[in-house]
């Protein structure tokens, strides 16, 4: 087991028992010595994790059509510093992936919302911001504008909470669009991200990525490899119902290489002979077996305009 693991298995299902149930089927599972106890609160959090895997997947594809309707028409010098959404059939424990998904897309600051209990006047709110923006303090300056806008707000640099009447969701999202505003100068945010560089084609293999892999833990501060290269897809199918895993050869030769990338499908793939990733080398096992296998950031075109995703 590595650092990968307990954020990717561990982590999710641990984080689902306290956004769908009760946290406490987690707490007990780590620190029961029983190992049939352990065993079955285990089988408990997978069964939670697929609950929020299916919630997250509805909210996530309406909150794609909420932003499709925001952007609809809109010229890119018109888009918007910030996004604000909200659905009442939305699940509260859920909108901070939401939002943290949008955010990533969208490189913007996103909030989302839902009721904080049925048949309450309140929605409860969760934003996601981007490096270089504080939204903890950006929904104090709103709330210092708007005294008595925000019931409760708290939160960090890259994530906050928040309570709002539901009558005032205009009047909130318009607020945080002139602070958003405002903190980032009147310029829109751009992405940048640093890589590590290249591969040679000949070096993407099993033994780089076990290297790779032996140098962890990985983590904040340490942040594991990013590698960038040009590749041509062979074969791609989707897994678990949202993931894209393809067969993909460096555009320089080499071998075939399995890769994944979470949260894609095949329509995010440009229609090129060849596509850019951003990726991270892993080692993968399957029934006793290891390969290397590119985990995928982003995928971009070929033609720069096109942009990422």
């Amino acid at each position: 087991m590595v650092a990968s693991d307990l954020g990717f298995a561990v982590g999710p299902r641990l984080n689902a028992a306290g956004r769908l149930e009760d946290m406490g089927i987690g707490i007990r599972c780590l620190l029961s010595d029983d190992p049939v106890e352990a065993t079955d609160l285990a089988q408990q959090l997978d069964e939670l994790n697929s609950d929020r895997r299916a919630i997250q997947a509805q909210m996530q594809e309406q909150a794609q059509e909420k932003v499709g309707q925001v952007l609809a028409g809109l010229q890119a010098d018109a888009l918007p510093f910030s996004l604000c959404l909200h659905d009442p059939e939305w699940h509260q424990g859920i909108v901070g992936l939401v939002a943290s998904r949008l955010k990533d897309q969208l490189h913007r600051p996103v909030v989302a919302f839902a009721p904080e209990e049925e048949g309450s006047p309140r929605v409860k709110g969760s934003a996601r911001s981007i490096r270089g923006l504080h939204i903890r303090d950006v929904l104090a300056h709103v709330e210092a504008e708007n005294p008595g806008m925000i019931p409760a707000f708290g939160g960090h640099a890259m994530a906050a909470g928040l309570t709002l009447e539901a009558a005032r969701l205009e009047e909130f999202k318009q607020a945080l669009e002139r602070s958003v505003s405002l903190f980032l100068g009147g310029e829109m945010p751009s992405v940048r991200i640093q890589t590590d560089g290249e591969i040679d084609a000949s070096d993407l293999g099993l033994p780089l990525a076990r290297q790779i892999r032996e140098l962890g833990p990985w983590g904040q501060r340490f942040p594991e490899p990013l590698f960038e290269g040009n590749f041509a897809v062979l074969d791609r199918r989707v897994v678990g119902g949202a993931h894209l895993k393809m067969v993909v050869r460096a555009v320089g030769g080499g071998e075939p290489l399995d890769a994944i990338a979470f949260g894609r499908l095949p329509e995010h793939l440009p229609d090129e002979n060849s596509v850019r990733f951003l990726y991270r080398l892993d080692v993968n096992h399957f029934r006793g077996d290891e390969s290397a296998q590119l985990i995928v950031e982003r995928i971009l075109s070929t033609t720069p305009e096109q942009g990422l995703v």
